[in-house]
This record gives C-alpha cells, structure tokens and sequence, in this order.
C-alpha cells in the first residue's frame, strides 16, 4: 500500500531503516546485514542515498516521504501496489517525478499497481485501463485511451468535461456537462454491459443499444 499523506503514513519515531525494513520484521527475518542491505537497496530504487536511512521522517520534503513510503511498499517484493491517491499531497513540481517513478518500478519490477485518483490527466497518463466509479459503484471500465476518446456513461462524460483546459480561450466558451443520477427505466435497473470488446458501460438493454450507436456499432 502506498497512502495518500506521505507525513501522516511515517511513524514520526522510527527511523528510515525501521520503517523501510517494518515488513521484513513482520515476516520473521532477524538478520541485521540482510535487513540493512535491502533498505539500502530499496532508497537507492526509490531515488534516495543509503545515508538517509538513520534520518527521521521530518527531515525529508513531501516528495522525499512519499518515496520512503513507495520503498517500504516495494521491500516486500509485491505482485500489486494500491496506490491510494499517491501525489495528491504533492506539489505538482514534484507529482510528475513520483508518478515516473511509480511507472519505472512497474516496469522493472513487473508490477501491478491499482492507482486511485480523482486528477484525471494524472490517471490517463499512468493507467493502462481506467474504472470510473460513482457512489462506490462502477459505471464505465474501458483502456486509458478509449476511455478519453469515446466516454459513455454520463458521469464519465461529465468528469472529463470539468477537465480545465490551458487555452483561457476554449476555457471560456465550452461549456460542462452537468450530471444528473438517474433510476431505474421501464423497471430495469443499470448493470454493467460490454458496449465494445474491454469497454464496459453501467447501462439498461436500451441504453446498450443506444451506447452501440454511438461508436458506430449497431
């Protein structure tokens, strides 16, 4: 897991090693060289210097923190990483180099990050598939790219439209969608329906047809 606030999610009372090497404890492992190695080994993946690993938390920046939050997460050598709002605490001077950093270890490390955000730029350039929740329920699953190119639920149309644009010309003159729940229709509620191969839509029989329709299918 790595959270949301990197201050509050390290223990102002341990140092760097404790925290990093917290997991290993956890799963037995007692051997002081061993522990040590893969600290060092972990800050150096994250950015960092062996010599931080005596420091304590208030001594690093945002950034800083959140990269010893992301190494206390890898130490474990983990199949998936809940990222929960991960830069949303950041400056965005420094959001991009965390998110690179996050997009380098999937890589290397063959990782499977389940990556929760409200920004939404953010989202389209880290994920490789998006879910796009209302209320707690999912409404639209599609690729990155799909997703921004053809939205079809309503609420994903009115996310994308409060997306500001840089032109303070365009700004000005587009105009939002507002988003409006509805219930059920003719007595069917919405559920999850593949519009297109990997696109799914929270939708009722008619409104699949009408979601076909739009991406030229019917």
């Amino acid at each position: 897991m790595i959270f949301q606030d990197p201050i509050a999610s390290l223990d102002p009372r341990m140092t760097v090693r404790e925290i990093i090497a917290e997991g290993l404890r956890i799963q037995g492992i007692r051997d002081p060289a061993y522990i040590d190695q893969k600290v060092f080994e972990m800050l150096e993946r994250v950015g960092l210097v062996r010599e931080h690993a005596g420091r304590y938390p208030h001594e690093f920046s945002g950034g800083q923190r959140q990269r010893i939050g992301i190494a206390r997460a890898i130490v474990m050598n983990p199949e998936l990483i809940i990222a929960d709002e991960p830069v949303s605490a950041l400056d965005v001077s420094i959001q991009a180099q965390v998110i690179n950093l996050l997009n380098e270890l999937r890589e290397e490390m063959k990782l499977t990050v389940l990556f929760i955000a409200h920004d939404l730029s953010v989202v389209k350039y880290f994920s490789d598939r998006i879910i796009v929740m209302y209320f707690g329920r999912i409404v639209e699953i599609a690729q990155a790219d799909e997703l921004f190119a053809h939205p079809l639920h309503p609420y994903t149309q009115s996310l994308l439209s409060a997306i500001p644009l840089p032109d303070p010309h365009d700004e000005r003159q587009r105009r939002r969608t507002v988003y409006v729940p509805g219930g059920a229709q003719d007595g069917e509620q919405p559920e999850l329906r593949e519009v297109a191969p990997g696109h799914l839509v929270s939708c009722t029989r008619s409104g699949l047809e009408a979601c076909r329709r739009k991406l030229g299918q019917a």
